[in-house]
């Protein structure tokens, strides 16, 4: 058997596996994170590291499973985010999770030294405050205190690995999603790391995703209601994992969505995409020497997430699969539109001052046209994208959908209609993460390969578009763009003074950095401390 972590925003999705990758049980912990205004999004790394010991201890008691059975643990993360570790492997903050944009002048000086266009031809990503370097930055230069501390860097993940093995490392997959990694080469960025003010040591080994980072420790064992001989594979980002649990190992494979708390449409290539207007990046895959260019919104799923918890009864228990179903059919918006930028974004406006909006609003509109004008907005903003990626000349000719919100039929109807191509649900969405995962993992212990994926997840329903309604839409989105340039120079202009309890004026709040300390059962090597910073 092979267990599989996927750490995702709200929870860890894991599964258990055949060592052949055939799904087994899967379980979801869910985990709380940090919003607030500023562009805040935090996370404490503790939290994760219980949901992994909960859902592996639930995994084997409900499915009986032997713990000598289990063979190897594979894990699977949410990307671009900082876990900032002391000597002994200590966080000595919360983590800043990829949604975070605070570091905007972190990335200005970036951009000032390297220039934005030459940036985006090393890294194979634009600059932005949405990635890890920049983030690191921004502690440096806010959070003294701490950054004296601070030792070692790693994403989530990695943190998780470290806790497992005691081994400090990451791969490349998450490597790329840094804005320190130089896809030409496979290696740290001395370039940017000099321009970032940042000493090498600080970041970690980079290893193959099916590298055996190591075995369980002792403690780790203890906690997981393992045995020491489970053996680690090393993992990758949430991104690419996906596309092996869509089936997409090869160029061949075509295009999948992964509509989680973000969303994004990627595809595996031979190189990376460098895009003309730098509105899509690439990131190195976890199938060694391939790539998988991307576009993602910051929020799509978690447009869906916001609106269902806002009109719902008990915002705890939000009705989305309710809402979704009123919103679809033959339902008309009637120029009312929703752009979803509740985080900021990035693919393709690439503009961490922008926030969500519903604009055309009008008397007669009612809850179901507000849930509608979401998921068209989310559709609209992800064909900009597919837009980019044909201008680059990428032949897409249907997508297949995976993640939390391809269990909706309206809404995989909806994009299909919006991007004019059929729209296809695979049998495993919310666990295609951890399939990924769990395809890697067999690969890292010899029991498999990477083609092994296409069997494990297949197409179970194709939403084919309208074509009269596509005609609507693509004159649509035309007005969706548009509101988005209106409205631009006003998202830019900052945030207003806000108004205490006490009728006082204040500045927007800005972050806490309070001190938030993992215990996972993990220490920095002695001799892999010294000058980190």
């Amino acid at each position: 058997m092979i267990i599989a972590h996927d750490l995702g925003t709200t929870g860890n999705k894991a599964s258990l596996h055949h060592d052949d990758g055939r799904l087994v049980a899967a379980t979801t912990v869910s985990y709380p994170a940090h919003f607030a205004a500023g562009g805040i999004a935090e996370q404490n790394p503790q939290d994760w590291w219980d949901a992994v010991v909960s859902a592996t201890r639930e995994l084997l008691a409900r499915t009986e499973t032997a713990a000598t059975d289990v063979q190897g643990l594979v894990v699977s993360g949410q990307m671009m985010g900082a876990v900032l570790l002391d000597g002994e492997g200590t966080p000595v903050r919360p983590a800043i999770i990829w949604a975070d944009t605070r570091a905007s002048k972190q990335q200005r000086e970036l951009e000032q030294t390297l220039g934005a266009e030459h940036a985006y031809t090393v890294l194979g990503h634009r600059l932005n405050p949405t990635y890890s370097v920049e983030k690191v930055m921004w502690v440096r230069d806010n959070e003294p205190e701490v950054w004296a501390r601070v030792r070692r860097f790693c994403v989530a993940k990695d943190y998780i690995v470290l806790g497992l093995t005691g081994h400090l490392a990451t791969d490349r997959s998450d490597a790329s999603g840094t804005n320190a990694y130089d896809q030409r080469t496979g290696d740290w960025s001395d370039e940017v790391l000099q321009a970032a003010r940042l000493d090498r040591a600080l970041f970690p080994e980079i290893l193959e995703s099916t590298a055996i980072a190591g075995s369980l420790t002792a403690d780790a064992a203890a906690a997981l209601g393992l045995h020491t001989g489970v053996r680690v594979v090393m993992g990758g980002g949430d991104g690419p994992m996906a596309a092996v649990g869509s089936g997409i190992v090869a160029p061949e494979d075509g295009a999948y969505v992964c509509l989680g708390t973000s969303s994004w449409i990627s595809f595996a290539s031979h190189a990376p995409l460098h895009d003309p207007g730098m509105g899509t990046f690439t990131f190195d895959n976890v199938v060694p020497g391939s790539f998988v260019p991307t576009a993602t919104m910051q929020a799509g799923g978690g447009s869906i997430q916001w609106i269902s918890e806002a009109l719902s009864p008990n915002p705890a228990k939000p009705e989305t699969a309710r809402l979704t179903s009123e919103a679809g059919g033959d339902l008309d918006t009637e120029d009312l539109y929703f752009l979803p930028y509740l985080l900021g974004e990035r693919s393709p406006i690439w503009d961490p001052n922008a926030r969500g909006a519903f604009v055309g609003i009008g008397r007669h509109h009612g809850r179901e046209h507000l849930v509608r004008a979401v998921l068209e907005g989310i559709g609209f903003n992800l064909l900009t994208s597919i837009h980019a990626f044909r201008e680059s000349g990428t032949v897409l000719e249907s997508i297949d959908a995976v993640g939390g919100g391809a269990q909706s039929d309206a809404l995989l109807q909806i994009l299909a209609d919006v991007w004019g191509m059929p729209v296809r649900r695979r049998t495993i969405v919310e666990e295609a993460n951890s399939l990924g995962a769990a395809v890697t993992g067999a690969v890292g212990l010899g029991l498999a390969d990477f083609s092994a994926a296409r069997a494990l997840s297949e197409v179970t329903a194709e939403f084919t578009p309208d074509a009269s309604r596509h005609s609507i839409y693509a004159t649509r989105h035309d007005r969706f763009t548009s509101a988005y340039a209106a409205l631009a120079p006003w998202f830019a202009s900052g945030p207003a003074v806000q108004m205490s309890a006490d009728g006082n004026e204040r500045m927007p709040k800005s972050a806490e950095s309070a001190d938030s300390r993992g215990s996972a059962p993990a220490s920095v090597p002695a001799d892999e401390t010294e000058g980190a910073h």
